[in-house]
């Protein structure tokens, strides 16, 4: 289930995408700031370009390119 961003508490939200762009560690190859990440991040929400998906089965949210999210959702709907 895709839930749209502007539809989560603003700390949640800064909270997820910063669980999201520090998963890989600190080792990414990215010399941005934290704060830096998560405005891309964040314009990549409201572009559409990326989408927070809903797990039901985990219950755990994910962040997510709208192809790959589209892609998921086609293989479970199949």
């Amino acid at each position: 289930m895709i839930i749209p961003h502007d539809m989560i508490e603003p700390e949640t939200l800064k909270s997820l995408i910063e669980e999201f762009v520090s998963r890989e560690g600190t080792d990414n190859g990215y010399d941005e700031t934290l704060s830096k990440r998560v405005a891309q991040v964040l314009s990549r929400l409201k572009s559409g370009e990326m989408v927070i998906v809903f797990d039901q089965e985990s219950q755990t949210p994910n962040i997510l390119h709208k192809d790959v999210a589209k892609q998921i959702l086609r293989e479970l709907d199949a």
